[in-house]
């Protein structure tokens, strides 16, 4: 087990930068997941911890080590892929083994290791089949018992379960959490998948376009996003976003309107950022945040437009204006049909304020 550390870490293809001097502190045995769009740079960090990539400028420690310019097998890392990467001619045992055998390992302890690795993994029945005879599910068991066997001071994830269906996906993350729990592993995992994150880290890296947007805990980003792109991103369905406008500011707080619906007027808590009257500004509301009508600050009316059942939940798909829409989760919900009108409530204690450019205002 290992820490690790990237302090302004830069990544250039000739003159064009896509790592804009990233800095993180992974403390030994934290679970870390690096969530972002596609092309935001969270595979490209991975490649550089794993060596895969060169480092164009910062400097990369693991274990309290430089390792800039280190071999990838002499980092101490083992990396699994979202394509798996088994050789498909070897067995099961074969393929766990084969890396060991390469590098001249003694028998015994190889033998060990792979013992133990299907052990944890609960593969220990398939060790003398092929690849093409596993599920998909098996097939990444034993992608990453080849990284168990290892033996490393971190694992890399790199987007492991996309090749797998939405139950397989599930039953995935449930056992890497648990690998987790029973190997006090550091673990680096890449997903562009929101919920991926928030059920398997201890601690979330959101990327966007190669700068780190906010490093913190699930529910502290989910809780207290630091800008607009962080509050969307995190969360399903995602934050709603409305238009508004300053109205009226006093001391410690702001007074908004929103401006397809005038008449919906909220006061919200600001002490130290800069806000004006006539501003315009951008307020965020979750949908399991939108309340009855009469039970918040200010009530709000939409046209329903679909509304999805889920049992004890309905997602109700509504529109404000006709270039707004919103999503509100109900609990046992039966609100149904197409352009009923339905009113709720917002509360001033749950809703965002952004300004123009992103930022939060708080």
């Amino acid at each position: 087990m290992a820490e690790l550390s990237l302090t302004n870490i830069v990544k250039r293809y000739g003159s064009l930068e896509i790592i804009h001097g990233a800095n993180l502190e992974v403390k030994d045995g934290e679970f870390v997941v690096f969530v972002g769009p596609s092309g935001c740079g969270k595979s490209t960090l991975l490649r550089m911890i794993a060596g895969l990539e060169d480092i164009s400028g910062g400097e990369l420690k693991i274990g309290g080590r430089v390792v800039n310019d280190a071999e990838p097998a002499d980092r101490g890392i083992a990396m699994v892929f979202q394509s798996y990467a088994l050789y498909p001619h070897l067995t099961v045992e074969q393929n766990l083994n084969f890396g060991l055998r390469m590098n001249g390992n003694p028998k015994a302890d190889t033998d060990r290791r792979v013992k133990q690795a299907a052990e944890i993994l609960q593969i220990t029945e398939l060790m003398q089949r092929r690849p093409k005879q596993l599920s998909g599910g098996q097939r990444q068991r034993v992608a990453i018992g080849r990284a168990i066997v290892r033996e490393p001071q971190i694992f890399l994830f790199d987007e492991p379960l996309s090749n797998l269906d939405a139950e397989l996906r599930v039953q995935m993350r449930v056992e890497i959490s648990r690998l987790h729990k029973k190997l006090g592993t550091t673990m680096i995992y890449v997903t562009h998948d929101q919920t991926e994150a928030m059920t398997l880290a201890d601690k979330i890296v959101v990327l966007r376009s190669g700068n780190i947007e906010q490093v913190g805990a699930p529910l502290d980003l989910y809780d207290d996003p630091a800008n607009q792109f962080v509050a969307g991103f995190v969360g399903s369905p995602k934050m709603n976003f409305l238009q508004a406008e300053v109205v009226d500011v006093q001391p410690g707080r702001a007074i908004i309107v929103m401006k397809s619906q005038r008449n919906v007027r909220l006061t919200l808590a600001v002490t130290s950022a800069k806000i004006e009257i006539g501003q315009q500004v951008t307020i965020g509301v979750r949908p399991e945040h939108f309340l009855d009508a009469g039970r918040g600050d200010a009530d709000l009316t939409v046209d329903v437009d679909v509304a999805e059942h889920l049992g004890n939940t309905s997602y109700i798909y509504a529109n404000i204006a006709a270039n707004e829409q919103i999503v509100i989760e109900r609990e046992e919900s039966r609100t149904t049909g197409n352009s009923d009108k339905l009113t709720v409530a917002l509360s001033a204690a749950k809703t965002f304020l952004f300004d123009s450019a992103g930022n939060r205002l708080r």
